[in-house]
């Protein structure tokens, strides 16, 4: 859900780490049962069929875009941002991702790139990398503790089924993700991405964080989102993911005499 938008979001916009040798002293599968439970419980997170986010998000300096995003199961979003007047679209059905980009001139849908249609298909994961991974084709590693924000967090690294790679940390206090990094292809070239994720609100029995900054590893400028208010298996229609048809072309005017 969320904890992914920071770092998709990014991305779009813009168009292995070694083990600590602090030992764990939690299993992998213990601290996925605490992460689980944490966010709500299994039960819980599966009773969420469809969610809608709105807040905001920095896309420059002293600058803010209105963003909306609504997720689906199986594998649907569909991520609105307004700006100057106008609103872009990234939106994914499950099957194929499309954008419309009226920033860049672009009025009328179009498919999405191929990097970013990965990108789309890893946010379409309702529920994160984390839950059913095995199910998913993904693997999932405990590479012991590693210091976060002043702090220690378990490190788990997540090798996607399409072979992507993504470490997540989770609080050994708390247990939810509080730092997520890996590699994405922005502009053509890899780029390592980082987000830190945090403000964990309850929201019918589910523990989603409202806050979160991404950019480059080591970067000291962030995009930031804040969310304002979320809404759990609101009625959303299969239409709003799929890609509309593009508007039609005027009419020539008639020569006179014709």
């Amino acid at each position: 859900m969320f904890r992914k938008l920071a770092l998709c979001s990014f991305v779009l916009l813009l168009s292995g780490a070694a083990a600590t040798a602090v030992a764990a002293d939690l299993t992998l599968d213990q601290i996925l049962a605490k992460n689980i439970q944490a966010r709500g419980g299994m039960e819980k997170l599966k009773a969420v069929k469809s969610m809608r986010m709105t807040g905001k998000m920095t896309v420059g300096p002293g600058m803010e875009a209105p963003i909306t995003l609504i997720e689906k199961r199986p594998h649907n979003m569909r991520l609105e941002f307004s700006l100057q007047g106008m609103t872009g679209v990234q939106a994914y059905d499950g099957k194929s991702g499309w954008t419309i980009m009226p920033f860049q001139g672009k009025k009328d849908a179009e498919p999405m790139a191929e990097d970013d249609l990965k990108d789309a298909e890893e946010q379409a994961d309702f529920d994160g990398p984390l839950v059913d991974y095995k199910e998913k084709g993904n693997k999932v590693e405990l590479m012991g503790k590693d210091a976060v924000e002043g702090g220690e967090a378990y490190k788990l690294k997540v090798t996607l089924k399409n072979g992507d790679v993504r470490y997540i940390y989770i609080d050994p206090d708390s247990f939810l993700e509080i730092k997520t990094e890996g590699k994405r292809t922005i502009r053509g070239a890899d780029q390592e991405v980082e987000s830190t994720i945090g403000d964990y609100k309850e929201v019918e029995g589910l523990m989603i964080p409202f806050s979160m900054q991404a950019g480059m590893k080591g970067s000291p400028q962030k995009q930031s989102i804040t969310i304002d208010k979320v809404e759990i298996n609101p009625t959303v229609d299969d239409s709003v993911f799929k890609m509309p048809a593009a508007a039609p072309a005027p009419a020539a005017d008639k020569k006179p005499g014709a």
